[in-house]
C-alpha cells in the first residue's frame, strides 16, 4: 500500500480524486440556483393566482330549502330556521377547456377558460314533507371555489324559463358562487325541476367537480395534449393525444356517499372528505426545464468521473503529463455546462438550451485538449466524443420509464470497456514510464539538437 503513494501514478490518482470530490462543491451550487429558481417559479404562479384566480371546484347545483319550525325549550317553544339539502336525480356536466398562458417576467402559468354546461333535474317530492306556510325560501345553488373565475354566466334555465342570477350561495362553508331564487309557491311538486345553467369559469391548473348527482356524468375536454387526471375517481372513458384529450366520468350516490358527507359538512363543519370526493383535470407540463435541468445534474458525477477517467488514461498511453490545474479547469469547465443549460433554458426551452450548452462545452473543451496534447484532430476527436456523451445523457432525460436501466446499463459498459483496455497495465511499474514535465521537451527541440 506504501508503494502505492509512493508512486507518481499513485499520486496522481489521489489528487485527481481530490479534484473529483472538490467539483463536488459548485455541482451542488448549481443545483441549488435550480431549486431557488424553480421555488421562485413557484412564487410567481402563486402571484398570479391571488390576483386573477386559482385552481377552480364546483359543488352543486343544490336545491336547498329553508324553513321555520317550532320546538320545544325550557322557556317555551321557540322558532328556529333549519335547511333542506335536496340533490339531483340527474347531474350532467361537460367543460371544454381553452388553456392560455400569464407571463410574469420569464416565468409562466397555465390558466384556462372552461366553457361549463351544468344539466339535470331534481325530484321536488321532498318538499312535500314540509308545511307550505313554514317555507321561508327555495334556492339553487352552485358553489365555486373561487368566485372571481366566474366571467360570464349564460343561460340559467329552470323548466325552460330564464331565471336571474344572484351572487353568493349563502353557505358557511362554500361561500362563494351564485344562487337562483325560486317562488316557493310556484313549484310543482308532483313534476321534476329541471335545470340547464351555462358560464365561462376562468381557473388556474385545474378543474374539478363534485359528484352531488343520485347519477352524475361528467365531460371534460382541452387541446391541451398533457392532462393529469385528479379526484377519487379515474374516467371512465379517455382518449389522449398530440391534438388534446376528452375523458367522461361516472358515478353514482351509492359509489360516491354524497348525501352523507354534504351533511357532515354543511351540519358539522367537517367538508375535507366532501372536499377530497371529486373527479377532475390537471393540465400539467409534463417535465419543465428546471426539472430537466435538475435531472441533468444528477448526472454530473458521471459525467465529471468518465472525463477525468478518460484524461487519466490519455495520460497513461501516450505518456503525455496533464498537470492538475488542468484537470481542474476541465472540471469547471464541465459544471459551467449544467449552469449553461438552466440559463438558456429559461428563455429558449431546454431543448434548445441543451443542444447550445453541449456544442459550446464540447468546442472548449476540444479547443483545451488541443492545446494540451499540441495535436487538433485529437482535440476535434475528443470533442466529438463529448457530443456523443451528451447525447447519451440526453436520452437518458427524455427516457422517463427507462432512465435508471439505461443508466446503469451505459455505467455497466463504459466501467466493463475501461477494466478491458486496462487489463494488462502494470500499475506498480507504468509509473516509470510516464515522463516528468522536465523531460518531456517539444519535437522541435529534439530535432534542433
Amino acid at each position: 500500500m506504501k508503494k502505492i503513494f509512493q508512486s507518481e501514478i499513485g499520486m496522481k490518482f489521489g489528487v485527481v480524486l481530490f479534484l473529483l470530490l472538490l467539483l463536488q462543491i459548485p455541482t451542488a451550487m448549481i443545483q441549488n440556483l435550480i431549486s431557488e429558481r424553480s421555488d421562485l417559479q413557484d412564487s410567481v404562479r402563486r402571484d398570479i393566482a391571488r390576483s386573477s384566480s386559482d385552481r377552480q371546484s364546483i359543488l352543486g347545483p343544490l336545491l336547498i330549502a329553508k324553513y321555520r319550525q317550532t320546538v320545544a325549550g325550557k322557556e317555551g317553544p321557540y322558532e328556529v330556521t333549519l335547511a333542506k339539502y335536496i340533490l339531483p336525480e340527474q347531474f350532467q356536466m361537460n367543460a371544454q377547456l381553452k388553456s392560455f398562458e400569464k407571463y410574469r417576467g420569464i416565468y409562466t402559468a397555465r390558466l384556462y377558460h372552461a366553457d361549463t354546461n351544468l344539466k339535470g333535474s331534481y325530484a321536488l317530492t321532498g318538499l312535500k314533507d314540509i308545511p307550505a306556510e313554514q317555507i321561508e325560501s327555495v334556492e339553487l345553488v352552485v358553489a365555486v371555489s373561487d368566485s372571481r373565475g366566474i366571467n360570464h354566466i349564460g343561460q340559467a334555465k329552470l323548466n325552460g324559463q330564464d331565471f336571474r342570477i344572484q351572487p353568493g350561495t349563502g353557505l358557511k362553508q362554500w361561500s362563494q358562487g351564485f344562487h337562483i331564487p325560486l317562488d316557493p309557491n310556484a313549484l310543482d311538486l308532483a313534476q321534476p325541476l329541471q335545470f340547464d345553467l351555462s358560464m365561462v369559469l376562468q381557473g388556474m391548473d385545474s378543474l374539478s367537480v363534485s359528484p352531488v348527482g343520485k347519477q352524475t356524468e361528467v365531460a371534460l375536454s382541452s387541446a391541451w395534449p398533457h392532462p393529469s387526471f385528479t379526484g377519487d375517481y379515474l374516467p371512465v372513458e379517455s382518449n389522449i393525444s398530440e391534438q388534446g384529450f376528452n375523458a367522461v366520468w361516472m358515478t353514482n350516490h351509492l359509489s360516491s356517499n354524497i348525501d352523507e358527507l354534504l351533511n357532515q359538512c354543511l351540519s358539522g363543519n367537517r367538508c375535507d372528505p366532501l372536499n377530497s370526493r371529486q373527479m377532475g383535470v390537471s393540465l400539467i407540463e409534463p417535465v419543465d426545464h428546471y426539472l430537466k435541468s435538475y435531472r441533468a445534474i444528477n448526472y454530473s458525477l458521471l459525467v465529471i468521473t468518465l472525463v477525468f477517467a478518460a484524461f487519466f488514461l490519455l495520460e497513461i498511453f501516450q505518456a503525455k503529463p496533464i498537470h492538475p490545474v488542468q484537470y481542474g479547469f476541465v472540471g469547471l469547465a464541465l459544471a459551467v455546462f449544467y449552469l449553461l443549460l438552466i440559463s438558456f433554458s429559461e428563455h429558449i426551452g431546454f431543448n434548445g438550451s441543451y443542444l447550445v450548452s453541449a456544442f459550446a462545452s464540447s468546442a472548449v473543451l476540444g479547443v483545451y485538449v488541443a492545446g494540451i496534447l499540441r495535436h487538433t484532430r485529437h482535440g476535434a476527436i475528443f470533442a466529438g466524443c463529448m457530443l456523443m456523451l451528451y447525447a447519451l445523457l440526453f436520452g437518458l432525460l427524455q427516457a422517463e420509464s427507462y432512465a435508471l436501466l439505461m443508466g446503469t446499463l451505459l455505467c455497466f459498459v463504459i466501467l466493463s470497456f475501461v477494466m478491458v483496455l486496462t487489463r494488462h497495465i502494470n500499475w506498480y511499474d507504468r509509473s516509470a514510464q510516464i515522463p516528468s514535465p522536465q523531460n518531456n521537451q517539444p519535437d522541435h527541440e529534439n530535432q534542433s539538437k
